[in-house]
C-alpha cells in the first residue's frame, strides 16, 4: 500500500462524493443531514481553502476540506473535516490526513485549526487528535443530533499552526 496525500482533481470528485456521503449517512459524525449530488459536490469542494485526497494509485481512500472558521479578525483560524472509505478505517489513513490539513493550514497562512464539533462518541477521532497535540476547549451537551433523533455531547478542540 502506498498511500500519498494530494490536492483533489475532477476526476477524483465521483469517490470523493462516495466517501463523503457515507460518512453523512452514517450520521455519527458530520453536521450535514443531506448527501452531495455531483454537482453540489463539485462547488463545495471547490469552494474549500484546500480539498485534500488520501489515494493508493488511482483508489480514493479519504479526503479532507480546509477553509476559514470564522471571517475577518478570526479568519486566521481554519477547520477542516475528513472522511475515510469504509473498509479502510484503522489503517492510519486519518492520520495522514490531518497531518496534511495541518500542514496545509501553515502553508495557506493560518494560525489555529479548530474543530467546532467533534462527536464525543467517535473515540477514534479523539484519540488521534490528542495524540497529534491538539488541546481539548470544552464540551457542548447535546450538541450533536445523532441519526436516530437523540442528542449527544460534542467537544472543540484546537491546535496552533
Amino acid at each position: 500500500m502506498n498511500i500519498i496525500i494530494r490536492e483533489y482533481q475532477d476526476k477524483d470528485i465521483p469517490s470523493m462524493i462516495d466517501v463523503w456521503n457515507e460518512v453523512v449517512e452514517d450520521g455519527n459524525a458530520f453536521p450535514q443531514i443531506e448527501s452531495l449530488t455531483y454537482e453540489q459536490a463539485k462547488n463545495f469542494f471547490a469552494s474549500q481553502t484546500y480539498t485534500g485526497v488520501a489515494v493508493d494509485g488511482d483508489e480514493i481512500l479519504g479526503l479532507y476540506i480546509l477553509h476559514p472558521n470564522n471571517i475577518g479578525r478570526c479568519g486566521h483560524i481554519s477547520n477542516a473535516s475528513y472522511a475515510v472509505k469504509k473498509g479502510c478505517r484503522g489503517r492510519s489513513i486519518g492520520e495522514k490526513l490531518v497531518r496534511d490539513s495541518i500542514k496545509q493550514g501553515r502553508k495557506h497562512g493560518f494560525k489555529i485549526l479548530q474543530f467546532n464539533a467533534v462527536v464525543s462518541t467517535n473515540t477514534a477521532a479523539i484519540r488521534l487528535y490528542e495524540k497529534i497535540g491538539f488541546h481539548k476547549l470544552g464540551i457542548i451537551p447535546e450538541g450533536f443530533m445523532m441519526k436516530d433523533g437523540s442528542y449527544i455531547d460534542i467537544i472543540l478542540y484546537y491546535i496552533e499552526l
